[in-house]
């Protein structure tokens, strides 16, 4: 089995209610991912930066997002992201010309709400990952792990096509 490094940057994935406030929150814990990999019997390695919806991702975030991985010696990487922004980050990385393999993964529906669409996008993205060999920047979403080039967010629909 590939060593596999999650880079959680936030996103609806990760929004959790705040029955103070009323409000959906991101949380920067990584808690869904966390529960979601502990039903497994795999190890991974989780890395929370960021922790915003992806509609608020500035180029200084997309910069900490390229920095960590320039960083890390792992060669297969997860990134859990959000879905509005997601192409954007994607094709920033891949304008970077990294030597990995990326796939980014997200959510439409909070985890904490409904956990099998976050689920299965990350399981998608982990069984994907395990039999690629071939370096590149790709999307898990919505059934769909392709080149992060052939896919997209369509929104009157709701979903990745």
């Amino acid at each position: 089995m590939k060593k596999i490094l999650c880079i959680d940057t936030g996103g609806t994935f990760n929004k959790i209610y705040n029955r103070v406030t009323g409000v959906l929150e991101i949380t920067s814990h990584s808690e869904a991912l966390k529960e979601i990999s502990a039903k497994w019997q795999k190890d991974f390695e989780i890395i929370s930066i960021i922790g915003k919806d992806s509609l608020d991702l500035t180029n200084n975030d997309r910069l900490l997002l390229l920095a960590t991985i320039n960083l890390s010696s792992h060669q297969d990487i997860i990134i859990i992201h959000g879905t509005d922004t997601m192409d954007m980050t994607a094709s920033y990385l891949a304008d970077s010309q990294l030597d990995k393999q990326i796939i980014l993964t997200g959510s439409m529906v909070p985890y904490s709400i409904d956990s099998i669409e976050a689920t299965a996008n990350f399981s998608a993205a982990y069984g994907y990952l395990q039999a690629l060999e071939k370096n590149g920047i790709y999307i898990s979403m919505n059934g769909i792990v392709v080149s992060y080039q052939n896919i997209t967010k369509d929104r009157v629909a709701g979903k990745f096509i």
